[in-house]
Parts: C-alpha cells; sequence; structure tokens
C-alpha cells in the first residue's frame, strides 16, 4: 500500500507517494501563492495530489495527509489558525476533497515532521520521541505509543511556549522567557549580538563579517577557535536548551528527544555538551535504568513529507 503525503509551507508545497515503511517513491511541489488566498492553496494542493497519483492505482493509495503549520483539528477538517499562512477557521478538508476527490487527514506540520522520524527516521522503532525543530522558533512535535499528541484542539505539543526564564526576553506570543525566545537560531543569534556589543574584541566580529552576518555557524566557528565571548554563549545557549529538553523528559519520558534545524546540524559539538547539562536535570536520572537518548534527525524536509503520507495511520 501506498500513501501520499503533503508538506504545506509557506514558501511552497511538497509533496511525495510514500510506501507504508516510509520510503519515497515520487516527489513534486509546486509554490504556496498563499497571497492568493486559501482556496488557491486548497486547489494547488489538490493538484499535487492528481499529479503524484498519476501511474498508480487508486486502489494501491491508502490514504492521503497534509501537514500544515498552525494550530489543525483533524475531526474537523479545519485550520483553525495559522500565522505562516494568515488563516483563520478555514475547512482544508473539505476544499481538497472538493478538488481532488481524495479526502485528507490533517496534523500540524511539527507532528507530522516527529512522526516522519518515528517512522523512518532517527527514532525510527520507538515508540515515544519528541522533535524540537531549531529555527525561527522552535518548533515541536510529539508522538507516544506510535501517536501523535494532538490534544483536544489539535494545537497540543507547543513547547516552544514554555517558559524557562520567568521574565525573561519577550516572545511573539506575548509571553516573557519561553522557550523558543532562548533556545531558537534566532535567541542565539540575539545573545550572540548583545555579546558583541559588550566585547567589541571577540573573533564573533571576525566570523561574522566571513559571511557578512552572524549565524550559528559562525558562532560555533568563534567558540571553536577558543574565544571566550563566544564560548560563554554557546554555554548560555546550551544552558536554555537543556532546561527545556529536560522539562520535556520529566513531562514525557520519551525514548528520543531529537534535535532538527540549522543549530543541530552542528553535531556532537552540540549534542555532547547537551546531554551532559541535561542528565542532572531529570527527575531521578541516576536511578533509571533507560534514558532518553538525545539525538540529531537525519531526514530533513523529508520528515513533514513522510510524516504527513503515515497520518491515515496514525491519527
Amino acid at each position: 500500500m501506498h500513501y501520499i503525503g503533503i508538506d504545506l509551507g509557506g514558501t511552497s508545497i511538497k509533496g511525495a507517494v510514500v510506501t507504508e515503511g516510509g520510503t519515497i517513491l515520487k516527489e513534486a511541489s509546486c509554490p504556496t501563492q498563499r497571497e492568493l488566498g486559501p482556496e488557491h492553496v486548497a486547489r494547488e494542493i489538490a493538484g499535487l495530489i492528481t499529479a503524484l497519483a498519476e501511474g498508480y492505482d487508486p486502489q494501491a493509495i491508502g490514504g492521503v495527509g497534509v501537514g500544515c503549520p498552525g494550530i489543525v483539528e483533524d475531526h474537523s477538517g479545519i485550520v483553525r489558525y495559522s500565522a505562516n499562512l494568515h488563516w483563520e477557521n478555514f475547512d482544508l478538508r473539505a476544499a481538497v476533497q472538493k478538488y481532488s476527490g481524495y479526502t485528507v487527514r490533517l496534523a500540524n506540520d511539527a507532528n507530522a515532521a516527529a512522526l516522519g522520524e518515528v517512522v523512518a527516521g532517527c527514532a525510527q522503532n520507538v515508540d515515544s520521541a519528541v522533535i524540537l525543530t531549531l529555527g525561527t522558533g522552535v518548533g515541536s512535535g510529539v508522538v507516544l505509543n506510535g501517536k501523535i499528541l494532538t490534544g483536544c484542539t489539535g494545537g497540543a505539543a507547543e513547547l516552544g511556549h514554555m517558559v524557562v526564564e520567568d521574565g525573561g526576553a519577550l516572545c511573539a506570543c506575548g509571553r516573557k522567557g519561553c522557550f523558543e525566545t532562548y533556545a531558537s537560531a534566532t535567541g542565539l543569534i540575539r545573545m550572540a549580538k548583545e555579546a558583541m556589543a559588550q566585547h567589541p574584541e571577540s573573533l564573533l566580529h571576525a566570523t561574522a563579517a566571513e559571511v557578512g552576518d552572524v549565524n550559528g555557524q559562525t558562532i560555533f566557528r568563534a567558540k571553536e577557535q577558543g574565544d571566550p565571548t563566544a564560548v560563554a554563549v554557546v554555554e548560555r545557549y546550551i544552558h536554555y536548551l537543556s532546561v527545556g529538553i529536560a522539562n520535556v523528559i520529566n513531562c514525557f519520558y520519551p525514548e528520543v528527544v531529537a534535535l532538527s534545524g540549522g543549530i543541530a546540524n552542528q553535531g556532537e559539538a552540540l549534542l555532547a555538551p547537551l546531554r551532559e547539562a541535561v542528565a542532572p536535570q531529570v527527575y531521578g536520572n541516576q536511578y533509571l535504568q533507560t534514558h532518553t537518548r538525545i539525538l540529531g534527525c537525519t531526514l530533513g524536509y523529508h520528515a513533514g513529507i513522510i510524516g504527513a503520507a503515515m497520518l491515515p495511520t496514525a491519527l
């Protein structure tokens, strides 16, 4: 049996035909054109589904899933709110079915990506995993007992908006001290720029000048060169990341917590000190025989597509 997965993003719509084991057989994509409104985007999704299904026996397509940013209700088919798409209360399921003839299952895009990593990526063959994407914000998805945690609204597992610094930096959500204001790539860059303003002698200035701006790679490069300011910035970043991950482990005790996004590309330069910082914050850590593994994700953007394709089997 094959499935079709659609990953709906703010700039592009990506899709694929996927086997039940998570292997991609055929891919396609198109621009999102969100400025033309949700109905137009639904037509584009439908067109992509139709193109992907071409050449396959309809009986061999076991279902279609769509991962969408925002608060997504699978039971109603409605995207209640998506800041990235500027949608409110749009019946995505009804629109896609109208234009394609296929009924779709829906999930938040980060939840779909988490499912993808469980099906075919770094968390393969585990029953419970939490995936954190360290990008502009902190995206998150939770899979427990092989099922996506959605909550009663479809908006569960917004782990980026738990507070890790009471009274801290203002988050876009309106709260102060959210996990994503400190553990996102945006948060790391903000902390680095604050440190650079205080330390004009820091190598952070030179490494940033090489590429024309401050980013995660330039910060870690300066740290690797022994720059004290960069070392302090990275240590502060890892502290906040570890607080959030320890909170996640204490809530869910998943088998795996996995990181994706540009910062996660630092590999063991990030993961090794992170594991060391997390361990003492985990409740009962010294008495546990099984410990949550902290890993890097392996599927890249394919995680969202594969996870979306598996929604008909996991919701």
